[in-house]
């Protein structure tokens, strides 16, 4: 099968999505397929890395859970019903898993008061993404979580609904205090004007 750009060529000629390959490589890796394991993880990684990487802000901590989320889904993988996208169960395991290692974490990770203000110029595209992530670790991890899900990742409500395994009222109930709660923070990060 030749793949492009999340589309691929099946053995028949038709094209097929790219959740369709994952699928196929879900049913192998469910049938103890150590390739498609392999070949799933090196689609996963990165954006697992990045996306537990903002969460936890340690990379250490984020392979950790990284490699705890593909030790489920090679247990798992013949559990996968397809109600969802694959990534969509894939990310919802990532989440949780998460969850967990920062309750386990609590008292190394909650340094809010290690975030420093920014000296550089308020214009400059450093100090603005700078303001951005200090603000983002201020907020409760619900909130946080919903805006990275959906901002830097890209999901829809529903999807997030998906992942976090809540309704998704509750999801957009969070994305609304949470832009709320950043605002403000924003605001005092930027000091007075």
């Amino acid at each position: 099968m030749a793949t492009d750009r999340g589309f691929e060529t099946r053995a028949d000629g038709a094209p097929g999505s790219r959740n369709e390959r994952e699928r196929a490589l879900l049913n192998g890796i469910a049938a103890r397929n150590v390739a498609a394991m392999n070949e799933l993880y090196h689609l996963y990684h990165r954006r697992l890395a990045r996306f537990l990487t903002r969460l936890t802000s340690r990379y250490d901590l984020a392979e950790e859970i990284i490699n705890d989320t593909f030790w489920v889904v090679w247990q798992r993988a013949g559990d996968f019903r397809g109600a969802s996208q694959v990534s969509t169960w894939i990310l919802g395991i990532a989440y949780r898993r998460a969850l967990k290692t920062l309750q386990r974490q609590r008292p190394v990770l909650s340094s809010e008061d290690g975030v420093e203000e920014p000296v550089d110029e308020p214009w400059q595209r450093a100090e603005l993404s700078e303001w951005l992530s200090a603000a983002l670790e201020r907020l409760p991890l619900e909130q946080r979580m919903v805006l990275e899900l959906a901002y830097h990742v890209g999901h829809s409500c529903e999807e997030i609904a998906q992942i976090m395994n809540c309704p998704v009222n509750t999801v957009k109930t969070r994305m609304f205090h949470g832009r709320r709660k950043l605002k403000l923070l924003l605001a005092t990060l930027a000091g007075p004007k």
